[in-house]
């Protein structure tokens, strides 16, 4: 296997937005992080948007609003926000904002919050054609939507829709290991897995230029490090600390191009979640895999060449040829998947076999829209890749 990228590869532009003012990371760092953060922001009252589970399962959410109250800096919070962010709960969500008298949000919880809050102030600045609220991200799982510029939320007729602009970045984000402790073993590694798939789709995807891909590289070896250590010893803040940030990697720096989905696995993971109620972690543990299998048949050489050298980061021998090192980079992110107790079949999932043909061209729609190369979405061979993980 060649070591080097082509002449062509190696030229490129990139930007990114520059929102973000601030991240703090590190065990308890909430404590002193938030109150600098508001500071910063100038920031008087503060409403958190949160889900129902965090808010009454643990005592997550009761140690922000206690770090707000004792700087006087409380307003409410409304915990409303269901798996895939339901619109309904987003518009009970702005007529709570602004009752409330806040004048920044935080966003606590995974990426249904982190998504909904993005959405709240969208509408709100739509409504209004002022400036849009700023917001923290507070995440409890390793989703990664604090780093986009888009929010994904389920309409009316329960299809996912979204909504982008640079300004729905965070204004800052505080990524604590402590307040990921309460958070469910499965949500937690499956959401790592969903950060997985970033970090490997980013490797194919046309605006990733190669630096940043140093950046995947190093997450996706640290997730294949540290999701089996968090299983094994849940309590580790180490571990999750370096999930965190590894969280962070797969999708740094923020992207101001609208892309749509990172490449073919997400656009499925879109397809699947919402309509089947599947949450997108476990839709990864479905999807990755068998696209980096599929990739081994149709993707670029550059691109093959960028997956395939994924093995060296996880100090995997080369098989000597790239289609098999790119399928070989497939079977240990299956391997992973198993280990980790996550995997799934779509019937498991409750999605009929009668769907696929359906599925695979809703996802194929989605990424042509976005320039992905015909030659490499070819119906019948995406809906072999669902009949795959069917049963």
């Amino acid at each position: 296997m060649s070591p080097h990228p082509s002449l062509e590869s190696l030229q490129g532009s990139y930007s990114w937005v520059d929102a973000i003012k601030k991240i703090s990371y590190g065990p308890g760092c909430v404590t002193k992080a938030l109150p600098q953060i508001m500071d910063l922001l100038g920031a008087k009252k503060v409403f958190i948007v949160t889900g129902n589970s965090l808010r009454t399962k643990t005592d997550v959410v009761n140690k922000i609003e206690k770090i707000l109250k004792e700087h006087e800096a409380y307003a409410d919070t409304f915990s409303e926000i269901g798996e895939h962010a339901p619109v309904a709960g987003i518009h009970r969500g702005i007529e709570a904002f602004k009752k409330s008298g806040a004048d920044i949000i935080v966003a606590v919880g995974g990426g249904s919050p982190v998504d909904a809050v993005k959405a709240i102030i969208y509408n709100i600045q739509q409504q209004t054609g002022g400036a849009f609220v700023q917001h923290i991200a507070i995440p409890t799982t390793l989703s990664a939507a604090e780093y986009t510029i888009g929010a994904g939320f389920t309409n009316e007729q329960g299809h996912k829709t979204t909504v982008h602009s640079p300004e729905l970045a965070p204004t800052a984000i505080i990524l604590d290991a402590e307040l990921t402790l309460p958070t469910p073993e499965q949500l937690w590694l499956s959401t790592g897995l969903r950060a997985l798939d970033h970090a490997v789709e980013n490797l194919y995807r046309p605006l990733i230029p190669l630096p940043l891909k140093m950046l995947c590289y190093s997450a996706i070896a640290d997730f294949f490090q540290y999701l089996p250590i968090s299983k094994a010893n849940p309590q580790d803040l180490q571990a999750r600390q370096m999930l965190q940030l590894a969280s962070w990697m797969s999708i740094w720096p923020l992207k101001l191009e609208k892309t749509g989905a990172l490449g073919l696995s997400h656009s499925l993971g879109h397809k699947l979640g919402a309509t089947y109620g599947i949450p997108h972690g476990i839709t990864s543990c479905l999807t990755l895999a068998p696209v980096v299998n599929y990739k081994a048949q149709v993707a670029s050489a550059d691109d093959k060449q960028s997956l395939a050298q994924a093995l060296f980061y996880l100090r995997e021998l080369s098989t000597g040829s790239v289609d098999d090192d790119v399928r070989k980079l497939s079977y240990l992110i299956n391997d992973l998947v198993v280990r980790l107790g996550l995997k799934r079949t779509l019937k498991g999932c409750g999605v009929p076999k009668e769907d696929l043909p359906q599925i695979a061209q809703l996802a194929i729609n989605t990424m042509l829209a976005i320039g992905e190369p015909e030659s490499q979405l070819v119906e019948p061979q995406v809906v072999k890749l669902l009949e795959s993980i069917y049963e």
